[in-house]
Order: C-alpha cells, then sequence, then structure tokens
C-alpha cells in the first residue's frame, strides 16, 4: 500500500519538481555506469552538484551526498579529538585524593596544635591532666602521618591504602566515600546509562538491587546459552522502569544496548594514554566493590560471548585541554561510537545503494537538520522518478520504464543533431525525376525536366519581387519554383559496437552508445518501418536490444575484438530482412584480435593471420549478400587502418577516421544519405 504524506504550501515546493532534469543527470551516469542501479549508488554518494545540473533546468542547489556526509563525521570526530583530553580522568581523580589527602593532614596539624595550645594555656596544676591525651593524639597523628606518606604512587594503590584508614577528619573522610561511592557508581552506570541519575549519591540498598538486576541479566545470558527458557518478562516487570523512556521488548535489543556502552568502556581503556590504562582499571578495580566488580565483569564477559564488540573498540588519540570526568568521557566516547556507527552504515548504503539503511534520525541528531533535509531530498528524487516511470523496482533493484529510455534515447539524438547543425556536414543531394515522396520543406527552380508540382506561393512571391505589385502579375518560367520531394528507401541496418576494453579504458563507448541510442530512436520515431539492430562484440559477438542500450556497457574483464562474431551474427541479422537497402555500420577502435572456430572464440595478439583471414572471409560473405559495411574509426593507428582498408576493397564500404566528438554526426547523416533521394 502506497503512503502519501501532506504538508502546507509554503510557496518553495514545485509541485512538478526537476525531474527531467534530474533524469537527465541520471541519464549521463546511466550511460557512464552501465547500470541504473551503479548509477544511482554514484549519485547516492556523490549527490547532485549544481555544475552538473542542465542549465535553465535545475535549481542551481547542490545536494550533497553519501560522501559528503561522511567528511562531515570525520570532522565531528576531529573536533572531538582536538578538544578532550582524556589523560585528564586520572589527572582529575589524582586531584581529588590529593584533596583528601591534604585535607586530613591538615586536620591533624590544627588538632596537635590545638591541643598543644590548651596544654600552654592551662595552670600547672592541671597540665598534668592533658599530658596523656595528648599522647595517644600524637601517637594516632603520627600513625596517621606515617600511614599518609606511605600511600603508593599509584592512583589505585592510594584509594587501596585509604579505604582502611582512620579518617581524624570528618569532611575528608565523607569526600573519600563518595570517590568510592562515584567510583561504584560509575561502573554500573558505565554499563546502565539510563541508571545515572538514579545512581548518584547511591545507597547500599540501591547498590544491591543493582547488583540483583546485573545477575539476572547473567542468569538469562546463562540459561540462552544452555538452551533454558528465559524469563526476560519477568526481568522487565522487576527492572524495566530504569530502561525508561525506551524499554528494551527482547534480550536481544537489552545486549544490544549494553554491548555498545561495553565496547565504549573498552574504547575509553585504549584511548587512554600509554601507562594509563592499567592505572584507570585499578582504580575502579580497587574502588568499586568486589561484589560490584565481580558481577560487572561477568556481564561484559557473558555480552562478548554473545555478541562479540571487537570490531566496536578503537584507539583514539585525543590532543585538546578539555579536561573530563569519567561520565563525560563515556559520553564523549558514545558520541564516538555513535558517529563510527553512522560511518559504517553510511558505506553500507554507498556500496548497496540502499538509503534505507541510513537512520534518519541519527543523520538529524549528529549531523544537524539540514543534512537529514538533504538525503530526504535524494530519496523523494528517486521517489518521484519510480512514480513519474523513469524507474521501476524489481525487488531490490530498479530498472529503466520505458519514460526513461524514451528520454535517454531523445537526449541522445537531440544532443548529436545540434552537432551536426554546428557543423553543417553536406547531405550529397541526388536528384530524380518524378512527383511522388515525402514534402522536404524546401523548393527548387522550375527545370522542363523536373515533376510540374509548383510552389504557388513561392512563385508569387518571386514574381513580385522581379516586376512589383502591378497588376495583372506576368509570371514567367524564371519565376516559378516547384516543391522538393524526398525519395525515402526502406532499410535494414546493423550498427557494430565494439566493446572491447580499449573502448572503455579510453572514453570512447560511452559516445558511441549515445549513437546508438540516437539512431534507436531516430529509426523508432521517424523511419518506423526500417529495421534496425545493435550487435555489441568484443571476446564475443552479441545482439543488444534497444531497451538494453542504455545499461550495455564494455568488457572488464576479457580481452579480444571478435568482429569475425560480430559480422556473423549482422549477417544472419539482415538475410532474414526483405528490404533493398542492408548495411553494417560498424565503430571500432581497433583491429580484429578474436575470431570463432567451432563456435569458441580464440583470441591473439598481435593478431594472428588466421584471425585476419576468418574476418576477411565474413566480409566477403556480407558483399555477396549486398550488405555494405561502412566503417568509423576511433583510432588511426596502422594496423587498424591497413585492415580497413582491406575490407573496403572487398565490400566497396565506406571508411572514416574520426574522434568522439564526430562520431555521432558521421554515423547518422551516413544513415540518412543511405535511404534519401531526393527529387
Amino acid at each position: 500500500m502506497r503512503i502519501y504524506r501532506y504538508s502546507k504550501w509554503d510557496g518553495t515546493q514545485n509541485p512538478t519538481g526537476n525531474l527531467e532534469s534530474n533524469f537527465n543527470f541520471l541519464a549521463d551516469e546511466i550511460l557512464n555506469a552501465g547500470d541504473v542501479n551503479d548509477a544511482l549508488r554514484n549519485i547516492f554518494r556523490d549527490g547532485f552538484q549544481s555544475d552538473q545540473l542542465q542549465e535553465g533546468e535545475g535549481t542551481g542547489r547542490p545536494i550533497g551526498g553519501l560522501n559528503d556526509f561522511r567528511k562531515m563525521l570525520n570532522e565531528e570526530k576531529r573536533l572531538n579529538l582536538e578538544r578532550y583530553n582524556l589523560e585528564s580522568l586520572v589527572n582529575g581523580l589524582s586531584k581529588k585524593i590529593e584533596d583528601i589527602g591534604q585535607t586530613e593532614r591538615e586536620e591533624i596539624t590544627n588538632r596537635l596544635s590545638e591541643a598543644k595550645d590548651q596544654i600552654d594555656s592551662s595552670p600547672d596544676s592541671t597540665q598534668d591532666d592533658f599530658r596523656d591525651p595528648m599522647m595517644l593524639l600524637q601517637e594516632r597523628a603520627d600513625s596517621n602521618l606515617a600511614r599518609l606518606n606511605a600511600l603508593p604512587k599509584s592512583l589505585s594503590g592510594s584509594v587501596r591504602g585509604l579505604r582502611d584508614y582512620d579518617f581524624m577528619n570528618q569532611h575528608a573522610s565523607e569526600k573519600f566515600q563518595k570517590l568510592l561511592a562515584d567510583l561504584r557508581g560509575q561502573m554500573a552506570q558505565n554499563f546502565f546509562q539510563h541508571l545515572r541519575e538514579s545512581l548518584e549519591g547511591t545507597s547500599p540498598e540501591h547498590e544491591q538491587k543493582v547488583r540483583e538486576m546485573v545477575e539476572r541479566i547473567n542468569q538469562m545470558l546463562r540459561d540462552r546459552e544452555a538452551g533454558a527458557d528465559l524469563d526476560f518478562d519477568g526481568f522487565m516487570e522487576s527492572f524495566g522502569h530504569n530502561f525508561d523512556p525506551d524499554r528494551p521488548t527482547s534480550l536481544d535489543e537489552l545486549i544490544d544496548k549494553l554491548r555498545l556502552r561495553v565496547a565504549a568502556m573498552h574504547t575509553m581503556m585504549q584511548s587512554m594514554p600509554e601507562g594509563k590504562q592499567q592505572e584507570l582499571n585499578d582504580i575502579f578495580c580497587s574502588g568499586g566493590g568486589t561484589e560490584m566488580m565481580s558481577v560487572l565483569e561477568e556481564l561484559a564477559k557473558n555480552i562478548h560471548n554473545d555478541s562479540p564488540f571487537d570490531d566496536l573498540i578503537e584507539a583514539y588519540s585525543f590532543t585538546g585541554s578539555d579536561e573530563l570526568t569519567v561520565d563525560q568521557a563515556m559520553d564523549v566516547l558514545g558520541e564516538m561510537q555513535r558517529i563510527e556507527e553512522l560511518d559504517r552504515r553510511i558505506r553500507d548504503a554507498i556500496r548497496s545503494g540502499n538509503l534505507g539503511d541510513v537512520d534518519l534520525n541519527e543523520v538529524e541528531d549528529i549531523l544537524g537538520k539540514d543534512a537529514r533535509s538533504e538525503l530526504e531530498e535524494v530519496q523523494r528524487t528517486v521517489q518521484a522518478l519510480e512514480e513519474a516511470g523513469y524507474l521501476r523496482r524489481n525487488r531490490d533493484r530498479y530498472e529503466l520504464g520505458p519514460l526513461a529510455i524514451r528520454q535517454i534515447g531523445q537526449n541522445a539524438m537531440r544532443e548529436i543533431f545540434s552537432q551536426m547543425k554546428k557543423a553543417r556536414l553536406g547531405s550529397h543531394d541526388s536528384h530524380v525525376g518524378g512527383d511522388w515522396g515525402d514534402l522536404s520543406g524546401s523548393t527548387l527552380p522550375y527545370e522542363f525536366d523536373r515533376s510540374f508540382d509548383i510552389n504557388l506561393q513561392k512563385s508569387l512571391f518571386n514574381t513580385v519581387a522581379r516586376q512589383g505589385a502591378l497588376l495583372p502579375l506576368k509570371m514567367s518560367y524564371k519565376d516559378m519554383e516547384v516543391n522538393e520531394r524526398e525519395h525515402l528507401t526502406q532499410s535494414a541496418t546493423v550498427l557494430m559496437l565494439d566493446q572491447s576494453r580499449s573502448m572503455g579504458m579510453y572514453g570512447s563507448y560511452t559516445s558511441a552508445k549515445k549513437v546508438a541510442l540516437a539512431l534507436y530512436w531516430l529509426i523508432t520515431t521517424k523511419f518506423p518501418r526500417d529495421r534496425f539492430f545493435v550487435v555489441g562484440f568484443s571476446d564475443y559477438g552479441m545482439v543488444i536490444s534497444g531497451k538494453d542500450l542504455p545499461e550495455s556497457t564494455w568488457n572488464h574483464w576479457v580481452a579480444g575484438t571478435n568482429m569475425h562474431h560480430g559480422l556473423m551474427l549482422a549477417r544472419q541479422l539482415l538475410s532474414k530482412e526483405n528490404v533493398a537497402n542492408k548495411q553494417v555500420l560498424m565503430v571500432t577502435d581497433g583491429e580484429p584480435t578474436a575470431h570463432m572456430e567451432d563456435g569458441q572464440a580464440f583470441f591473439g595478439y598481435p593478431p594472428s593471420h588466421r584471425t585476419l583471414e576468418q574476418t576477411l572471409r565474413e566480409v566477403k560473405r556480407c558483399t555477396r549478400e549486398g550488405i555494405v559495411i561502412n566503417t568509423f574509426m576511433l583510432e588511426a593507428n596502422y594496423f587498424l587502418m591497413d585492415f580497413i582498408d582491406q575490407m573496403a576493397k572487398i565490400n566497396k564500404g565506406r571508411a572514416f577516421y574520426t574522434s568522439t566528438n564526430e562520431l555521432g554526426r558521421y554515423v547518422l547523416v551516413d544513415y540518412l544519405r543511405s535511404r534519401k533521394i531526393r527529387v
């Protein structure tokens, strides 16, 4: 069922669009690529560039392609890498530990100083009462200072050393406990992004619930690996609120979310400067709590076994100065992962030509509304071309519709005839008496041996121009002009297109294909009684139907110019036609290098004597059957010209040396001249 969407008219929408100009651009890509799906992939990749839109038809506004999106994504990555400093994760924690230690040292110094001041200010009779408490305070202070001084230089060692330290400063103790709670919370947050808010200032009871949730996920993964039944619904009933508003609907969806977070954690570790990775890991281990660390490590292992994420781990080199907390670093690395994932999907879309694999919401979220709008515009353009009949979908591929083939043919004919008009190539008239044929639109001076088909308007004009507007008019034989008529003969033509590798490597095949399309469309529309065939030849010859011409291409893989087989097929096609004029128009850029024997092609370069002999023998067969072979050479090498000379001597056909730019007018004029006699 087709779904139509309507929006308010804002004056900018074009109800007819630029379908014709957009398809003309696509048509050029099709002619170059030889396949409509390859052409669409090229457009998806490169977009519609303003200087490639046809003058006066396009909007002049470039529409970006997927490669432009990839450049934007790379720019987003570059900005992140040049902005942030990942080493600040450890440095920030170190500053917190230093601050806690400094606060504790100041507390010890203040207490000793206060105790001493109290003793010094007390009467002599009572000083002895303070000496024992002072000794105990001094012993505790000395012990604490010794422990503080003996703390390992590593951050993780300092955390472990302070876990059972007897703080004298309550504020320092609270800050250290908060640091431990943050480390425990961050470990869970790294897995469960949705729990960030609820884990801030976490309580032991809440931590217990988080551990229970992780243990339930581990149990479901163990059950799935063992083939047992899963209780996902029961899990969601107990813990689903933690994932609102985007609750997963299956264990696979849940694991997919967790998989990305675990991969981001590994990416964070891999992206840390050398020597800092293990230190950061030790900090989490020393401060995260044994039970929490155990269940989270098991979860990471189970997720990796269920859905490996090694391909998502990448080491980034951050060179910026902005400091990050662990939470902020996970956000940045999550963003980098999203960029990488979108880039991967775009690469896949470039390869497959399927824009449906690209998440438009992700495009908008990462690259902005303009990027989404441009991608939607490309999709709308393809959909509009399909709805208009230019394209037809066949499963997951597109085919050209009749409207597309017609427009490609018209464009090719228009292009070539515009060149002919500029060149003013002569038509070599041949005058034959008679009063039949189609009017050409021109007139000729009357001669006694011509048909008395007087053009009265032109004759009267000549009389008035000679004698003026005096009445009566006295017309003479010199004033009279007759209508020119054309005697059009029915003909059968085979256009032989060289599809060998050299035609594609040097860019000649696209020009030759345009000529074939123009000739096909000219004959189809102007001379429907004529018969026209196209035979391509490379290692083998093959008949190409008119509707398949736009997507025909040169032989990328196998060498050979099997002119012999091409002429055989052309002769077989023309032998079935009961017309007076039979001709072959052959376009080639090289001498024959392959021939047929017992149904198999034999290749040799330089051309073997056998190949040349068999090809000329086929030329003789064509000559005996009244088939004229006219050859258009796109290369002026000695071997080709010598061989074509031999062909011309046998067949009495003509040979032309031309360029790809001149090919069209030569071929079309030759065709028209072969079927037209002016009378």
